[in-house]
């Protein structure tokens, strides 16, 4: 991965787990602020064509990264990219095992399944911090972002693995954001309440009141980016209008 010389760019904005929702949309809402982004995932074919639609859509440099957060290897060189383009000014981990949004019988899970749905949603979210808090330490400031949910929160019958890793999740944010406040590094955890959109309002697709805007969550991001540090928010709640309490 080469250097890249911007003298207008913000810094680099790194979205960990990137697809044609949340991490789309978060990745153009960066880019558009002035941000070099790097966006990383396993496929990187994918990947690749979604970097390609976010830089023609905000103008902006956007680098696509293979990564397997579960594996430390993989993330240490995954960063050793991201770290090349710029410092890291923002880190939003925003991935989870998908398999683990499906319902399972607590008997029929198997060790392997459980440990990789931990490893995804919390270790990944640990190392790729380790990668990217040194040099916001260094540097007086930064924001790290964990995108949680309701399985953040509560226990679902059926939902072992995603609760647990979530709940994991929750712990490291709250740890991390007591420990690096006084350094100057924002860190906050988004509990998402409910299904996000597939779509983008940018295509002009219509919108239901039963699942959130991808664009609107990631305005929310860019918010807790821009806070003033004397009144930071650590963890943020969202849900769309017809989402109960």
């Amino acid at each position: 991965m080469r250097s890249v010389s911007n003298s207008n760019s913000k810094g680099v904005a790194a979205i960990v787990g990137v697809g044609p929702k949340l991490g789309r949309s978060i990745a153009c809402k960066f880019a558009q602020e002035g941000f070099i982004i790097a966006i990383l995932s396993r496929d990187l074919d994918k990947l690749s064509r979604l970097a390609d639609e976010i830089a023609c859509e905000a103008k902006s440099q956007v680098f696509a990264i293979r990564i397997d957060c579960s594996e430390s290897k993989s993330v240490r060189e995954a960063f050793e990219g991201v770290l090349s383009l710029g410092p890291v000014e923002v880190l939003v981990y925003n991935t989870c095992e998908t398999a683990s949004y499906q319902p399972n019988n607590f008997m029929s899970i198997g060790m392997d399944s459980f440990v990789r749905s931990l490893s995804t949603s919390a270790l990944g979210a640990f190392l790729c911090a380790q990668q990217v808090i040194p040099g916001m330490v260094e540097r007086g400031r930064g924001t790290i972002i964990f995108t949680g949910s309701s399985a953040s929160v509560s226990g679902y019958s059926g939902f072992c693995e995603l609760s647990c890793g979530k709940f994991a999740l929750r712990g490291l944010s709250q740890c991390l954001a007591k420990e690096f406040y006084g350094s100057g590094v924002h860190i906050a955890h988004v509990v998402i309440h409910g299904a996000i959109d597939t779509g983008r309002s940018s295509r002009g697709e219509a919108r239901t009141h039963t699942s959130l805007d991808p664009d609107a969550i990631a305005q929310n991001y860019w918010y807790l980016h821009t806070q003033n540090k004397n009144a930071w928010t650590q963890e943020l709640d969202l849900r769309s209008p017809n989402q109960a309490f």
